[in-house]
């Protein structure tokens, strides 16, 4: 089951100048404890966005650089059907960004752990639609803004509908 996860803003936006605009430090803490264990695909600005690489994940990084280099325990692919190939061994990969790998994985995903982020933002990066004629959401948990959040944001898990 290829899940994509994300943090958007009702405009689907998602970061600007490969960063997010918002904190968001429980969205971080789930982030972690979903995909701990399992691989993560992105593509390289993504990767490159990262301090360092996360722990007790696989690292699946898609760039058409030749020859680019990554982690030690990265796997650097040119597409990202190999990406899927490659993690096709796990039963929950997770597609992790940027804007233009989560358009390509979207017809790949049988699942989506979105966190929408409560306002509009500029962007450069955005998540794709969710066509609720192919979707079906199956969670929802509100949060309000608070002392370590400035904004309120709801976690949303959708199921791909057969």
């Amino acid at each position: 089951m290829v899940t994509m996860i994300a943090a958007a803003a009702e405009n689907n936006a998602l970061g600007k100048d490969n960063d997010l605009v918002w904190h968001l430090p429980d969205d971080f803490k789930r982030f972690k404890k979903l995909t701990t264990g399992h691989p993560i695909i992105m593509g390289r600005k993504t990767y490159e966005s990262f301090p360092s690489p996360l722990p007790n994940r696989k690292h699946i990084i898609i760039t058409r650089q030749k020859n680019y280099k990554a982690c030690e325990n990265c796997v650097v692919v040119p597409s990202l059907k190999e990406a899927l190939a490659i993690a096709e061994e796990d039963e929950q990969p997770f597609v992790i960004g940027g804007g233009e790998i989560y358009k390509q994985a979207l017809p790949y995903s049988d699942k989506i752990e979105l966190t929408r982020v409560h306002g509009n933002f500029e962007a450069d990066a955005f998540f794709p639609e969710i066509d609720l004629h192919n979707w079906e959401l199956v969670a929802e948990e509100y949060h309000s803004k608070d002392d370590k959040h400035n904004y309120d944001f709801t976690y949303l898990t959708y199921i791909r509908k057969k």
